[in-house]
This record gives C-alpha cells, structure tokens and sequence, in this order.
C-alpha cells in the first residue's frame, strides 16, 4: 500500500449460526430475564436469572457476558413489542385521539422496567438507545396531530416527553397514580383551544 493509497478494512466476519439447542437457552434467557427485571427491576440478579431459566451460570455469561449485555436483548425485544403497539396507531383517523392512546401506553411502556426510565425516556436519544423507538413513534403522532389541526404547534416532541417523564417519576415513587388522569390533562393542554 502506497502513501496515497487508502487503507483497506477486512469485512467483520459472519457470526456462525446458533445451534438449536443455544438458541433455546437464549430464548429462555431472554425471556426469564423480562420477567425477572419486570418484578426486581434492572438490578435483578444475573444468579437468580440463570437458575429459573435453569440452566448454569456459565450458560447464561456464554450469551450474555454481564448484565448491560443482557438488558440489551430484553430491550431489543421490547422495542419490537413497542413498535407493534404503536403500528395501528400510525393511521388512525383521528390523530390526536391515537396522539392520547400513546400518550397512556408510552407511560406503561416506559415504567414497565423499574430503574429503567432515564434509559428508556431520553430527550434526545441515540442512534442505538431502546429509547429511540418511542422517539420515532411519538414524532409521527404528535406530527400528525399537530398537521390535523387539533393539537397546539408550538409543542414540540422534547415538551411532550418531559411531561411523560414526570408522569413515569410519580410511577416510580410507589405511590398510588392515575395515569390516565395525567394523561388527559396533558392531552388538554396540548389541544388547540377554540
């Protein structure tokens, strides 16, 4: 290679297929461990994970060598359901009703994972953050509203989400709270008044 020359990257290599039986033991893994951090949130243990998936702490740090590794996987899959939720959304006729609904599920969403909020609710989120997909799911419905008519245009995504973080705050006080009724009040104020 001259000077002038550019350097050259080998293409990563292609990771080999899982066998069958790895496979189920992820799966497995996956699954026990969203159970796990919904009930224990994100400090569950790694110990108690491996056991009720049974299989052995050597198994579980094969897939998942520490616990960002493993919250990564249970997040990518939560990400999928988020954004299977929000589809139909996405074309509802009437875009500040759909607007509310998500508004009532990204608060569910985003308090399912104790500990997990801050992660899940950035206000500006990056490229590979779970939080992402309720960023580009609430930017079309909000956009959507806004374009219909029927909600205030000098909101802008950032607004909307500092409310919902302060909803998922109270949530994660252990006190009692009616989210639907934060909800509504947030959607009135974003309406556009007549």
């Amino acid at each position: 290679m001259t000077a002038t020359e550019p350097a050259r990257s080998t293409p990563p290599p292609t990771p080999r297929p899982m066998r069958a039986d790895a496979r189920r033991n992820y799966e497995r893994l996956v699954a026990v461990a969203t159970e796990a951090f919904l009930e224990d949130g994100a400090t569950a243990s790694m110990d108690d994970i491996a056991k009720r998936a049974q299989v052995g702490p050597g198994t579980l740090y094969r897939h998942f060598p520490n616990r960002q590794d493993l919250l990564a996987a249970v997040l990518q899959q939560w990400m999928q359901s988020v954004l299977d939720d929000a589809e139909p959304l996405l074309t509802a006729d009437d875009p500040a009703q759909a607007l509310g609904t998500w508004l009532s599920r990204l608060v569910a969403h985003v308090t399912s994972f104790r500990g997990l909020t801050a992660a899940l609710l950035p206000t500006e989120p990056s490229p590979e953050s779970p939080g992402r997909v309720l960023h580009s799911a609430l930017d079309v419905l909000l956009t959507r509203a806004q374009d219909s008519g029927q909600i205030r245009r000098d909101v802008g995504m950032k607004d909307v989400l500092m409310l919902i973080g302060g909803i998922a705050w109270a949530c994660s006080t252990g006190k009692p709270v009616d989210t639907d009724k934060l909800v509504g009040l947030i959607m009135d104020g974003l309406r556009v008044q007549p």
